[in-house]
């Protein structure tokens, strides 16, 4: 069918494919150095404790059948081999059933992984990745052009991803209606980056255009989406342009970079003629026809969510992840609480104790010390903290598993931090935390110190706690 095609988008689909295997590359990666002291058998939250009591068909995963940690790790190490070579463009070597299976390969190692990950898994971004992932498959390889209804499908995850985030922020907190939320949200948000110290010091009137603006790219830039070119190409560049403005100010693992790779779709790139294609053989036409339908099916719960007055975030509707939910920060926190973890090598803690503190490698700690750029690398534990400095409710399941490692100089967890102030063979007597208010220095006050954060004493999170008690 000629309408099933559309030659002139090659070149999207080459940047989109390869630059979705690299987020894909950065999702193992991720899971491959982090998951032992996470999910592990001896882990905070245990794989085979979930999937004891989990059947298969609420999570879908391989680590159903089967799990131990080397297994855990070569299913990530797999993820990571196939990813890289999709970004290497192995897929077009392949014949067009075996591109399309190449691809499937990471989705569904990767919905074996966040199916069993419970807390540590349960951001927006997971779905979006495999929603993408998942569609993405389908877009074919050199052999034919990219098909038109898949690429309508990422267009149409992308306008569900923006409309949907901006709907919740002008229902959710009054400050995105009065302009006035990113006067705190580049010093609050879960994980600061280089320039968030910046980007917070920027003059208020600026903070209302950087709201005003993004209502717009949320709101209504979407609809231009599936309009004829070049009025959609210039709808998802503005977009892309929103992306890397948020990957400047802050953390957000890859959140943003999903976004952009379902920008792509929309974006007509110069690339030159498109190169000469067969006609798309007739089982890869039902085929997408036959995804198109499903998914299209599938859809109307994230669409009623979506407009609807209790509108809720990040939710998956079908334990593939096939159609989710999105939208972030419908409410933003106005002040800055970071939970200290902190040990002693005393036997019996008095108030004369030298308590040392752990430093975790993307949250705020140390005042002295700038905040550093991980996305798309996930920091898990470290965006779990700050949802524990939100309140202790959302830390009921692992707190005081991580205090347990702690105190028991447990090297795989000792390798999610920066630094523990203990060596091997000397764990502290004790662990406690403490909870503080955190701010970004002042110019002046950045100038006089060296300090990026100014921090006052809350109150005590955790009292001195040791093993046995």
């Amino acid at each position: 069918m000629h309408w099933f095609t559309a030659p002139e988008d090659w070149t999207a689909r080459l940047v989109l494919q390869r630059a979705l295997a690299a987020v894909y590359l950065a999702a193992f990666l991720t899971a491959v150095r982090q998951f032992r002291a996470l999910l592990g058998e001896r882990g905070m939250l245990p794989v085979p404790r979930f999937t004891a009591r989990t059947p298969f068909r609420r999570a879908p995963s391989v680590f159903q059948w089967y799990y131990s940690d080397r297994f855990f790790a070569g299913c990530a190490w797999t993820g990571c081999a196939v990813s890289a070579a999709l970004l290497a463009g192995a897929d077009g070597l392949l014949p067009l059933w075996g591109g399309i299976l190449l691809w499937l390969v990471p989705w569904a190692l990767y919905l074996s992984i966040v199916n069993v990950g419970r807390t540590w898994y349960a951001f927006g971004w997971e779905s979006l990745l495999l929603e993408t992932g998942f569609l993405a498959a389908f877009l074919g390889n050199g052999e034919v052009a990219p098909p038109v209804l898949v690429l309508f499908l990422l267009r149409w995850v992308l306008f569900r991803v923006e409309f949907g985030a901006g709907l919740i922020k002008l229902r959710g907190d009054a400050c995105w209606r009065n302009l006035t939320c990113l006067y705190h949200h580049h010093e609050t948000q879960p994980m600061p980056g280089p320039l968030s110290r910046f980007f917070h010091h920027l003059p208020r009137p600026l903070h209302k255009v950087e709201a005003a603006a993004n209502h717009v790219t949320q709101l209504v830039v979407p609809f231009l989406l599936f309009t004829p070119q070049p009025v959609a190409s210039a709808a998802a560049a503005l977009m892309i342009a929103t992306q890397l403005w948020l990957i400047l100010s802050g953390n957000f693992a890859w959140l943003n970079w999903v976004t952009v790779v379902l920008a792509l779709s929309a974006l007509r790139l110069p690339g030159g003629p498109p190169p000469a294609t067969a006609p798309a053989p007739l089982w890869y036409e039902v085929l997408v026809l036959g995804v198109a339908v499903v998914l299209l099916a599938l859809g109307g719960r994230p669409v009623a969510n979506m407009i609807s007055r209790h509108q809720v975030m990040n939710r998956s509707y079908d334990p593939l992840h096939l159609v989710n939910t999105y939208g972030a920060f419908g409410s933003v926190v106005r002040v800055r609480h970071e939970v200290i973890v902190e040990g002693t090598l005393d036997e019996v803690p008095r108030a004369e104790s030298a308590w040392l503190a752990y430093e975790f490698k993307g949250k705020p700690g140390d005042v002295r010390r700038r905040p550093r750029q991980f996305a798309p690398y996930h920091l898990r534990l470290d965006w779990l903290m700050w949802f524990a400095a939100l309140s202790p409710g959302y830390a009921d399941e692992w707190f005081g598993g991580l205090v347990e490692r702690l105190l028991a100089n447990d090297r795989d967890t000792l390798r999610l931090l920066r630094s523990s102030p203990f060596p091997p063979g000397t764990p502290p007597r004790h662990v406690r935390a403490r909870l503080y208010r955190y701010r970004f220095t002042t110019r002046e006050e950045r100038r006089v110190s060296g300090a990026y954060w100014e921090r006052t004493y809350v109150r005590e999170y955790l009292p001195p706690t040791r093993l046995g008690r």
